[in-house]
């Protein structure tokens, strides 16, 4: 019986799997191809989030969750339309609850699939690496700088974060408040294109490029101080047992 229902599970992994490689590319391509194109620029993403009115909202989540849930879609994109759509604040809440709801469901998603269907997703070498940084003492401030710093792939972080050991408030948590810099200054960003305040819009740029370029200067130093407070914190909760 219990051989039954590993084969099972594993077919129903094995089909999931492919609906993730497969499955959700392919219906986007073939039957929402028109869909698709309505996204290759900041302008007609805002024209597809704000032209559905009370939907908007939802529209806009969906499109948070998918683009977390399927890695390879870049999110700076809608987090301008955001901006250019809804304003700093209003653009910012709803970005950080789409990012929460989809890194959640990624997580758990990447638990029910497993270590080995993930491998073959991103390849074992990648998973791997991932996975280590987030099974050591260092754990939390691996997440925050993954998160925190530009170009480095965090929503593989998500799937690598489900298959360790890491629980998912801490990672939540830690994961949220790396993400939320690069995310004010997407929407700050759209904000100001859609005002027509390109300089301002260049400078804040400007500026993300010149932190991105110092964190990655200074990311040992970096390392070494959240470590330290990481090292605190864990001190006074044993200290209070």
């Amino acid at each position: 019986m219990n051989e039954k229902s590993d084969r099972i599970r594993a077919y129903l992994k094995f089909a999931v799997l492919i609906i993730l490689i497969v499955g959700v590319p392919a219906y986007l391509y073939f039957f929402q191809h028109d869909l698709v194109m309505q996204f290759r620029d900041i302008s007609s993403i805002k024209q597809v989030i704000t032209g559905n009115n009370a939907a908007s909202v939802p529209i806009y989540l969906l499109c948070q969750i998918i683009q977390i849930v399927i890695c390879i879609i870049p999110g700076q994109w809608l987090q301008f339309a955001a901006g250019i759509a809804w304003g700093f604040w209003i653009g910012l809440l709803l970005s950080l609850l789409g990012a929460l709801m989809g890194s959640t469901i990624t997580y758990y998603l990447a638990k029910y699939l497993g270590t080995d269907a993930l491998r073959l997703i991103f390849g074992r070498e990648k998973l791997d690496h991932y996975t280590e940084k987030l099974d050591s003492r260092a754990g939390i401030t691996a997440v925050f700088l993954i998160y925190l710093i530009p170009g480095l792939p965090k929503d593989l972080c998500n799937y690598a974060a489900g298959v360790s050991q890491i629980k998912l408030k801490p990672f939540l948590i830690v994961s949220m408040v790396g993400r939320t810099p690069g995310m004010i200054a997407s929407i700050l960003i759209g904000k100001h294109l859609s005002l027509g305040s390109y300089h301002i819009a260049v400078i804040i740029a400007a500026a993300a490029v010149i932190l991105c370029v110092l964190g990655v200067i200074f990311r040992k130093q970096i390392t070494s101080f959240i470590d330290g407070i990481y090292d605190r914190l864990l001190s006074m909760q044993n200290n209070n047992k």
